[in-house]
């Protein structure tokens, strides 16, 4: 099931009219660009915003038979350390379906493809500059397959209870935002 945007104007406060008067390219990078924005606020004034353009992400919380989740360990050059996350990649390009990408890294980070998949939630990781979206999804009936790794990916796969990772989040020893939201989510869904 894909899934639905369903987002509603709900207060004053959001039919305030602002306008975006300019977007200006100042670097182009692998996967995002980074743009200076004008935007004319309420009362006239302008003023500007760093904005970085991002095609948009999936990920998958995979659930084994017998209830582990499937994690990757993987270093992340932004924070120079190793992170525990749930699989998760950038869309091959803005119209790619993202449970079709969800699928994609699935089998290409831990070599292993879902019978079945479910939408689970949609998250903007850092609205304050970024438009970056990660839609994520929920993955079972896994069958083995093999790993396809990027030639600058180095990760281990491994197979968590959600039991011992909700306490590693409380004690900020998982801090990957699509990983906290996700295994979140997925904790509350199976209590439902």
């Amino acid at each position: 099931m894909e899934k639905k945007e369903n987002y509603e104007v709900n207060s004053e406060l959001e039919s305030i009219k602002t306008k975006r008067l300019e977007r200006n390219l100042v670097a182009q990078g692998t996967i995002l660009n980074y743009y200076h924005d004008k935007v004319q606020i309420p009362g006239g004034k302008v003023v500007q915003y760093d904005f970085i353009g991002h095609q948009g992400a999936a990920a998958v919380v995979p659930v084994t038979e017998d209830g582990k989740l499937l994690m990757v360990r993987q270093y992340r050059n932004a924070l120079d350390r190793f992170t525990l996350e749930i699989p998760a990649g950038g869309l091959d390009g803005p119209a790619e379906p993202t449970m079709q990408a969800a699928l994609r890294e699935l089998e290409e980070e831990t070599g292993y493809r879902a019978e079945k998949i479910s939408f689970l939630l949609s998250l903007y990781p850092t609205v304050a500059y970024c438009n970056e979206k990660i839609d994520v999804y929920l993955a079972t009936g896994l069958t083995k397959t093999a790993q396809h790794l990027d030639e600058d990916e180095f990760l281990n796969v491994e197979a968590w209870d959600v039991n011992d990772l909700l306490p590693m989040i409380f004690e900020g020893r998982i801090q990957d935002a699509k990983t906290i939201c996700s295994v979140l989510a997925y904790a509350a869904k199976m209590k439902q």
